[in-house]
């Protein structure tokens, strides 16, 4: 790499902890259903944080993943009571974390670790917190604290202020295509994850690296 980065950025939700995790509980109690929950799930909570900000009608993280999750139920014609609800939000703030997240934070040296999410505070600093990453991380940044959902520029822009160096100096990493697109507009170098193999967005914003999961990192040291 040409010009050396300061700070290494991460996104949480299917970066470093996979979401679909909660397919198991949630086919322990809705047999057959885990893996269709756990999909509808995921799409709806991405879709309502869009929506919501779209609409100027901001929530908070957890708030979207619950509504998400009801709308999921019911969209699949499945009992929805409110201890289900309950204890499929539970496992969100016990999500598995990949593999090679453990080595790879080992070993990105003196710069600067982040993590920048949707996520409210109320869900990440518990599931990182239990996961045993916490000590890794110099920041722990959520979107709530400005009310603006990524992939706006302001919530780059947050981001940024609170780590406090230029742009060009951060190198952010999600496994979702519109959230580099984003962080990639706003001018920060960019690594795609890209776990499920998917093809670049037609946005006319590449990331600077593809990798099929954080090893890929490794060359940033």
């Amino acid at each position: 790499m040409t010009q050396p980065i300061k700070a290494l950025v991460f996104d949480v939700y299917g970066t470093l902890f996979d979401v679909h995790s909660v397919k198991v509980k949630a086919e322990e109690l809705y047999p057959e259903h885990g893996e269709a929950i756990s999909q509808a799930w995921r799409q709806k909570q991405l879709e309502y944080s869009f929506l919501r900000q779209l609409n100027g009608q901001y929530v908070p993280f957890s708030q979207v993943t619950r509504d998400a999750l009801r709308y999921a139920l019911l969209q699949l014609k499945l009992h929805v009571t409110e201890e289900n609800i309950a204890d499929l939000m539970e496992v969100y703030l016990k999500l598995d974390h990949y593999p090679e997240v453990d080595d790879v934070l080992q070993q990105m040296g003196d710069k600067q670790i982040a993590v920048f999410s949707n996520g409210s505070h109320d869900m990440l600093d518990p599931l990182i917190e239990q996961s045993g990453l916490a000590g890794w991380f110099d920041q722990i940044i959520s979107v709530d604290d400005i009310k603006q959902y990524k992939p706006t520029p302001a919530s780059y822009m947050h981001a940024l202020n609170t780590l406090g160096l230029k742009r060009e100096d951060v190198l952010f990493m999600s496994s979702n295509g519109w959230d580099i697109t984003g962080a990639k507009s706003f001018g920060f170098r960019t690594a795609w994850i890209n776990r499920s193999g998917l093809p670049v967005e037609e946005l006319n914003l590449d990331p600077d690296s593809i990798y099929d999961d954080l090893t890929g990192l490794l060359e940033w040291k």
